[in-house]
């Protein structure tokens, strides 16, 4: 079989049901440029694939057909306008997670301590770092094999986020002004999980109804809040209500939600005023 050019590359792809970007990323994976570098194919769209870069992209799509992400299978993914290293040892950082960090940043208008619980890839904690360079964040995780991603990318970004191992605020004697976390929240029966088999599935899952660990964080959170210190969860698309109830159970205050790009309740906080 003659090797396929680039824009008969792409037709295969489009005709196994791949989105096209996804497809003309996965080439420019393959081609070993950058990601982003879609006016390169435009100009290049007749030229022949080496065979092995032709190999290189059909295993790609395969694979992409399989559900793994697009981040994954590059290794990178773009967040808040940084580039992040990814890889199945943390979740792939979605675009609806930008939302809790925008809410974090208008509440960051002075220095102040932050957590950041269940890091990850460290997405959340790098970003308010990037943004507010006085800020003193800290980053946390039960997974020895997410901090190592989240400090590798704080390294390659030169960005001073304290890491430290522990179960939410475990052991933490710290206080801060801000906590803020992306826990797991889907509920451990959830159909839609199968789709999600490629990342880890203790940073997804959360008891029975997708609430347990939102639950301890409520929970430990007062205890290490100054008083008006606010905490910022991100959530599912329909537990945005029994978010809130928790936070004004707990006593918290000035409990909201905002909605993410596509109008859903994303992230619910609440303000502490008193020392827990």
């Amino acid at each position: 079989m003659s090797a396929p050019t680039v824009t008969q590359a792409l037709q295969q792809a489009a005709a196994a049901s791949l989105a096209r970007l996804d497809a003309q990323m996965l080439l420019l994976h393959a081609l070993g440029r950058a990601t982003h570098d879609r006016a390169w194919l435009v100009a290049h769209d007749g030229d022949l694939l080496p065979a092995e870069v032709a190999l290189r992209f059909t295993d790609l799509c395969q694979r992409r057909a399989d559900g793994e992400s697009v981040a994954y299978l590059t290794g990178f993914k773009e967040f808040f306008g940084l580039t992040l290293q990814v890889d199945a040892r943390v979740l792939d950082p979605r675009p609806d997670t930008e939302t809790l960090v925008e809410w974090a940043l208008a509440l960051l208008d002075r220095p102040m301590a932050v957590a950041d619980l269940g890091t990850g890839s460290g997405a959340i904690a790098l970003a308010l770092q990037s943004q507010r360079p006085q800020a003193q964040v800290t980053a946390v995780d039960a997974s020895a094999d997410a901090l190592d991603v989240a400090r590798a990318n704080a390294a390659r970004l030169g960005l001073p986020v304290t890491f430290r191992q522990g179960s939410w605020l475990d052991g933490d004697k710290s206080h801060y002004g801000l906590i803020v976390s992306n826990p797991p929240y889907v509920a451990a029966a959830d159909p839609h999980l199968a789709a999600l088999r490629h990342e880890p599935l203790q940073a997804l899952a959360s008891g029975p109804d997708g609430l347990a660990d939102i639950r301890q964080i409520i929970q430990q959170a007062p205890g290490r809040l100054h008083p008006g210190g606010w905490l910022l969860l991100e959530h599912g698309h329909d537990q945005a209500q029994a978010v809130r109830s928790l936070l004004a159970a707990q006593g918290f205050t000035q409990v909201a939600s905002r909605r993410d790009l596509a109008g859903i309740e994303r992230c619910s906080g609440g303000q502490w005023l008193e020392r827990g």
